[in-house]
């Protein structure tokens, strides 16, 4: 019915168009230069975000009792040509419902823990502009029924992610690992924005329709075969990769960990590690394209799956060794998802995200609590049980510990073939544009001599 229509259409704009809200009201803040107190901020957050969890959940309860699979909410077409479509579209089906109500009450439990655990901290307005944006990227991605949307959310994330992990930038560690992790980013972002390309390139468009076809999520029409199709697949398997920190891209994971806690539990938790994850269920339909990408797609999960479990073992702090915990299951949701178990995948999904942040969340305390056992008996509790790696041949132990307390050797090979090449390539986009400023300006000297003289020593 038009009337039900018009207020599934409704519900959505309200999830997304709160958080856009908010977004807009620190941004009004910051140009008025008023800076808004604790209480404010945290008010502005809770209502937020309780306002789009109440419009999700009438929307999941509109289409059950409707016996709805599906509706899509089209907010304009932005760019047309004979040869080109652009624009925004949104889509509530059992997977988007799913991963919007996941990250509302998710970020309802971490905003309402973070107004107490950053109470007085230099940067809680800041903190909470980031936290407003990395909210709007997410319900964005989630909705998204076109590749553009997904763009769109899946940058906010990103930038949102690498910010709150450089949040600490007094200390030199933190921007440091953030670059680290743009740079991986800037890798599975642009496998993605050469997927969009392809997408417009076979159909004109941008829609998801016209790859999974009209039926309701996990049902999709009959697939073209053929190798357009493969590339288009290989494009989001690496982006998705990227964003989940999979195989080669994990040593990008533990670095993420010097954001404060909070973020850690909303983003490398629960959910950005999981938008990858998303990302495959939306496109999965397309893996069917060649016999092999769900091969790979199964390999992958699984080599990611065991490499997080040994580097999880040699951890020496919480947040790295729950870091890993959770890359190891987003493995095994990755090799479900490569074997054709969607609803089990995307069950797997909900359940690990809520269980990863209550542990994230309680990971401070519970140190505190283990040190006062050891206090109270004198002494570290002892471990009960022979894992199965001390039935190895020592030499074989010694391999697989240093393997995992290397992490991998991942981190070297992110040195070597991702983030010199990637900072050397904008440092020489630097040079030239300074020697281009020079030239323009008339100087003919070079950056030695333009550089101030050097004051004698005393």
């Amino acid at each position: 019915m038009p009337s039900q229509e018009s207020l599934l259409s409704a519900l959505a704009l309200i999830i997304v168009g709160g958080p856009l809200v908010l977004v807009g009201v620190f941004f009004i803040a910051f140009l008025l230069g008023r800076k808004l107190g604790e209480t404010v901020i945290s008010r502005l957050i809770q209502g937020t975000v309780a306002v789009s969890l109440l419009a999700a959940i009438a929307a999941a309860v509109t289409m059950v009792v409707t016996r709805r699979a599906q509706h899509a909410v089209e907010l304009g077409d932005w760019v047309i040509t004979s040869s080109y479509h652009l624009k925004f579209e949104f889509v509530l089906d059992v997977l988007s419902i799913s991963y919007v109500l996941l990250t509302l009450v998710l970020c309802a439990t971490i905003a309402a823990f973070s107004t107490r655990y950053l109470h007085r901290e230099r940067g809680y307005h800041r903190f909470f502009v980031l936290f407003a944006v990395f909210l709007l990227g997410m319900l964005t991605a989630a909705l998204s029924d076109t590749v553009e949307t997904l763009f769109a959310g899946w940058e906010m994330v990103g930038l949102s992610s690498v910010l709150l992990i450089a949040f600490f930038h007094e200390r030199p560690a933190p921007p440091r690992n953030g670059l680290r992790v743009w740079i991986v980013y800037r890798v599975c972002d642009a496998a993605l924005m050469f997927a969009a390309i392809l997408m417009h390139e076979i159909n004109g468009a941008g829609d998801f329709d016209h790859l999974v076809g009209t039926q309701a999520w996990p049902r999709h029409d009959p697939l073209l075969i053929g190798p357009h199709f493969t590339l288009l697949a290989l494009l989001f398997i690496i982006a998705a990769a990227g964003k989940s920190a999979l195989i080669p891209f994990s040593g990008w994971l533990p670095r993420a960990m010097e954001g404060p806690t909070p973020s850690s539990a909303i983003f490398y938790g629960a959910l950005s590690v999981h938008l990858g994850v998303f990302l495959l269920l939306r496109v999965s339909p397309v893996l069917d394209s060649a016999p092999w990408l769900s091969v790979l797609v199964v390999t992958l999960g699984l080599g990611s799956a065991a490499f997080a479990y040994l580097a999880g073992r040699v951890q020496a702090d919480i947040k790295s060794a729950l870091a890993f915990a959770s890359l190891t299951q987003v493995g095994i949701i990755i090799a479900e998802i490569g074997l054709g178990f969607r609803y089990l995948a995307l069950i797997h999904l909900l359940g690990h995200a809520c269980l990863r942040t209550l542990q994230f969340l309680r990971a401070p305390s519970l140190l505190h609590d283990h040190h006062q056992l050891e206090n109270a008996i004198g002494a570290r509790p002892r471990e009960e049980g022979i894992m199965w790696e001390q039935r190895l041949p020592p030499a074989v132990q010694r391999w697989l510990f240093r393997f995992s307390l290397e992490r991998g050797f991942l981190d070297a090979l992110l040195d070597r073939f991702i983030a010199r090449p990637f900072v050397g390539f904008f440092r020489r986009l630097d040079a030239m544009d300074g020697a281009l400023s020079r030239l323009i300006e008339g100087e003919a000297v070079s950056p030695e001599k333009s550089a101030p003289p050097r004051q004698p020593s005393a």
